[in-house]
């Protein structure tokens, strides 16, 4: 990579906590802005993707809400993002795109 990115993105790049895997179970804590006022939305699901590396990383949730598959792609170094947790590990998971689980 290219020096003068480098330490661009070291300058944006926070200390969150991106040690989950494809196969994993995790509570994304999200920041809603609705006109003045903002509130905090949770989305558990599985990681089905981590794509890129550095500031551009983005990674694939999916959750079954009423029936309905419902995938969300987040951008890992978004300020949108409060907190990422960890709720399960996934076991013996051996691929890194699990879109077989759509």
């Amino acid at each position: 990579m290219n020096k003068i990115l480098k330490k661009i993105e070291d300058k944006y790049i926070t200390n969150k906590k991106l040690d989950f895997k494809p196969g994993d179970t995790i509570i994304v804590k999200l920041k809603i802005i609705e006109g003045n006022r903002y509130r905090l939305q949770l989305f558990e699901g599985i990681v089905i993707a981590k794509r890129k590396t550095g500031l551009n990383l983005t990674f694939i949730v999916r959750k079954i809400s009423y029936g309905i598959g419902v995938e969300w792609t987040f951008q890992a170094y978004s300020p949108l993002i409060k907190n990422i947790e960890i709720k399960r590990r996934g076991l013996n998971i051996h691929k890194s795109k699990l879109y077989y689980l759509r």
